[in-house]
């Protein structure tokens, strides 16, 4: 295996504002959640209000410019006089200093139990005192728990819809024809249904929490900045702050673009690490018998460097975000205070507009952030949604028909198939009759077609031209579950889950009872091994079944198809990969399989179809040959060939 990727070729780019209409769908699901944690993210924003509007007040009254009260304007005796140019800074920072008008709702409603804010000079009482030590934090408590609900609301729904969009993957995977699965790498299409949609979760979580209370808090911050440089004739200064904001987000948007891509690439090596190693665990029989472990284990840290390579880069410029907004931000205010000073703006005009700066300054940094995680997790949205987008289902007839029965024959008519990936055609012009109950069996060399054609009639594929029909009706009119009711099949690469030896029997079946999962199995030559093992029934199969034989495999197989009770069968080479012993066993099964059931049969032991009631040869994707066995060896042709060649062996 190659350690560069290889992209598929149904990979595309998505543009952001295709990206977030596409996660919004997953979203709208659960928009009750959402809208409930926006409003706890708007009243969490509003509580910085009141502190804001106190601010003032108190900064004025520590500074002994006025009094608390603001009621009376009493200019200090020592003072010199001030300069004509401040007088009217003077009168609107005695304006901005009054008190909010809650505030002196509060203060009167504590009067009537005696309790008093401040004294008739302004000076702070217990009652003040209270206020600041004890309903404050209750308000930064009350905040504390408006976050949690705000983030727990939003994340819930994020989370949700992560779920939902990992199931709707492994859907609409499963719904592609076997022509999709010929063409992509099943560790690579793993890697994308499992840890791609997690990218979209910390867009979902992080980057839209963020995206959501930042805009709030900047809003309410950068509100009273204005509305206090208005009152305080401080135009000009709010100019320059707003001039030097847009320099926050410069290097982000510069950092973001390199930034995605490199982290396309950390997504591409990862998903090329991931089915790596998938391979090499799945292929453990054959890397043990060549002793190839060592190769693997260098290849695979190769592929890692690679990773490593491109994470050390993505992290660098991630590391350089902060550094570069923090050194703009100190920038920006270096030039906030020489400006200050330059034109003489006192500090009591200066700190209230500090702390809505330094508050604003957070939100202001992590909007800018959001820029780079956009670019970061990009690359793995439109690996999401590029795999969403791909279609190569087969058509679904608009008026399907349900059939529960096989009456009377099945009939390929000038069937012609090619697969994409291949220059010729896999089947040419094949037509031939199978009558219910016939038992019809096809060999040829390898390459020949022979297994298309079962495919052909089990529907994993549709032909490029002519049919193939059951009873008259063509299989691509099939409602699709009726069609698998109808056909079984028991293949030579049996698949077996990782679960009970009873459950793979049962598998896909409904209603099923013990005792027709032992009767099945004893029809299978399987209830003996079976009950010889530790566990019995309930014993686990291993992953891909690799806990029992092969020979153990079909019989389970077997059974399950004897307990599915397909009027149709099809079996492709079921003993072609078993020792004479295990054949003897299996053969007998299958034999009982067959009961009553029309077969065709892919075979490589030409022993086992002897007495199929018409054998079809093909070559290079047409049937060149066809009769009994008799028949056929009697022309002297390439079934003759076959049978000598199989003999010799």
């Amino acid at each position: 295996m190659t350690n560069e990727y290889r992209k598929e070729f149904f990979d595309r780019d998505y543009t952001v504002r295709e990206s977030v209409g596409r996660i919004w769908h997953y979203m709208s699901k659960y928009k009750f959640r959402v809208i409930l944690g926006l409003f706890f993210g708007l009243v969490n924003a509003g509580v910085l209000v009141p502190f804001y509007q106190l601010l003032q007040p108190t900064v004025a009254q520590a500074g002994g410019e006025i009094t608390a009260s603001a009621k009376v304007e009493q200019p200090r005796e020592e003072a010199s006089p001030k300069p004509q140019a401040h007088g009217k800074l003077d009168k609107a920072l005695v304006r901005a200093a009054e008190l909010p008008g809650w505030y002196r709702d509060l203060e009167r409603f504590a009067g009537k139990f005696g309790v008093r804010f401040t004294d008739d000079e302004g000076n702070m009482q217990s009652g003040m005192l209270f206020l600041v030590t004890a309903v404050i934090p209750a308000i930064l408590v009350f905040r504390l728990l408006l976050t949690f609900l705000f983030t727990y609301c939003l994340t819930w729904a994020a989370s949700k819809a992560v779920a939902d969009l990992r199931c709707d993957m492994l859907k609409h995977v499963e719904a592609q024809s076997m022509e999709f699965f010929g063409r992509v790498d099943m560790g690579q299409i793993i890697m994308r249904v499992n840890s791609d949609p997690g990218y979209l979760q910390i867009v979902m979580t992080t980057v839209l929490v963020q995206l959501v209370l930042a805009p709030f808090e900047i809003l309410v911050s950068a509100g009273f900045i204005v509305h206090f440089a208005i009152q305080n004739h401080l135009v000009q200064t709010l100019l320059l702050l707003g001039l030097g904001a847009p320099l926050f987000f410069g290097p982000l948007i510069f950092i973001a673009r390199r930034l995605r891509k490199y982290s396309k690439k950390m997504l591409e090596q990862g998903s090329l690490i991931g089915a790596k190693l998938h391979e090499i665990l799945t292929c453990q029989k054959r890397v043990k018998a060549y002793h190839t472990e060592e190769f693997e284990n260098v290849n695979f840290r190769l592929a890692y460097n690679l990773q490593l390579k491109n994470i050390k880069k993505a992290l660098k410029l991630g590391m350089m975000t902060s550094p570069a907004v923090e050194s703009i931000g100190i920038l920006i205010i270096g030039v906030f205070v020489i400006w200050c000073f330059l034109f003489s703006v006192p500090l009591s005009a200066i700190l209230p507009m500090i702390a809505p700066l330094l508050i604003i300054y957070k939100p202001i940094k992590e909007i800018g952030k959001l820029q780079v995680q956009v670019q970061e997790t990009m690359a793995g949205i439109s690996r999401v949604l590029s795999l969403l987008d791909v279609h190569m289902e087969l058509p679904l007839s608009a008026n399907p028909v349900r059939k529960d029965s096989f009456d009377r024959e099945i009939v390929f008519d000038h069937v012609t198939f090619k697969y994409q990936t291949q220059d010729d055609p896999a089947v040419k012009d094949a037509s031939l009759t199978i009558k219910k109950g016939q038992f019809v069996a096809v060999v040829g060399g390898t390459g020949s077609g022979k297994t298309t054609l079962s495919n052909l009639l089990a529907r994993f594929y549709d032909p490029m031209s002519g049919s193939v029909s059951i009873d008259g009706v063509d299989v691509r009119d099939f409602e699709v579950a009726s069609l698998r009711k109808l056909i079984g099949a028991v293949l030579q690469d049996t698949f077996i889950f990782n679960d009970t030896i009873a459950n793979n029997i049962a598998y896909g079946i409904e209603n099923v009872s013990m005792d027709d999962i032992v009767a099945a199995a004893k029809l299978a030559k399987a209830h003996d091994f079976i009950m010889s093992q530790p566990g019995g029934y309930g014993r686990m199969c291993g992953e891909k079944g690799n806990a029992i034989s092969g020979g153990e495999r079909q019989r389970i197989a077997i059974a399950l198809a004897i307990l599915k009770n397909p009027p149709i069968l099809i079996l492709d080479e079921a003993t072609s990969a078993l020792d004479t012993v295990t054949e003897a066993l299996v053969q007998e099964a299958i034999n009982n399989l067959m009961q009553n059931r029309t077969t065709l049969a892919i075979a490589h032991r030409l022993s086992t179809i002897r007495k199929a009631d018409c054998i079809l040869v093909m070559h290079q994707g047409r049937i060149v040959e066809r009769g009994t066995h008799d028949e056929l060896y009697a022309m002297g042709g390439r079934y003759t060939a076959l049978c000598n060649r199989s003999t010799e062996q």
